[in-house]
């Protein structure tokens, strides 16, 4: 009888050990990529110059899972986009993907750059910023400065879209994509316009908090 009792608490032990063996196991599925978030913009998203590795979305995914967090970040960057191109596949990057915890809005610079109207700049954004919020997809504005060379009125016009616009429709904000990278040398490729590894991280270190605030997982 006593052999009888340690056999069936050997047995409870072993039945057990596996419960939890099998929870381990599947635990780490059941919370892969918990959080997604889709990386919408131009040269600057897509990793132009880069090797995949290099670039803003693989940076910035090793960044957010550095703090404890599941998150997936999607590459929808296409270089030489702009606010027009950036509306006109939209809702085919929505429909075509499982629809992103957050949406990351890098749109802008290539508009500055050929000079194109910063109302038309603005509609576009704000059309963009519709499209999310009637898909129940929340956005991170990304602002973009306009060069000096296009004068101090341009600048105005078009540095104000993307406050104004992430105020108008209660999207958070990340004030300069390029913040703490333009103009220095050393963190931008030979074009002086596209980060290097180095700058990217630099990027990815300053709006990684705005990420995670956005998410709600700080």
């Amino acid at each position: 009888m006593y052999n009888n009792k340690i056999m069936k608490t050997s047995k409870i032990f072993k039945i057990f050990a596996i419960s939890l063996l099998f929870i381990a196991i599947k635990v780490p599925f059941a919370f892969a990529d918990d959080y997604t978030v889709l990386a919408f913009g131009d040269s600057l998203t897509a990793g132009y110059g880069l090797s995949a590795d290099q670039g803003f979305t693989h940076q910035l995914e090793q960044e957010l899972n550095r703090h404890g967090h599941n998150v997936k970040v999607i590459n929808g960057g296409v270089s030489g986009d702009t606010s027009s191109g950036g509306l006109s596949r939209l809702e085919w990057v929505l429909s075509s993907s499982k629809k992103p915890d957050l949406l990351i809005l890098e749109l802008g610079a290539n508009d500055a750059l050929r000079g194109i109207d910063p109302d038309i700049t603005r509609a576009n954004i704000e059309k963009i910023l519709i499209i999310l919020q009637k898909a129940q997809v929340k956005a991170l504005v990304v602002g973009m400065l306009a060069p000096p060379n296009m004068g101090g009125e341009y600048g105005d016009k078009f540095n104000r879209i993307f406050p104004e616009l992430s105020r108008k429709y209660n999207d958070d904000l990340y004030p300069f994509f390029l913040e703490g990278v333009a103009g220095i040398a050393k963190l931008n490729q030979s074009d002086d316009m596209h980060p290097n590894p180095e700058g990217v991280a630099v990027i990815v270190k300053r709006i990684a908090p705005y990420i995670l605030k956005s998410l709600g997982i700080q």
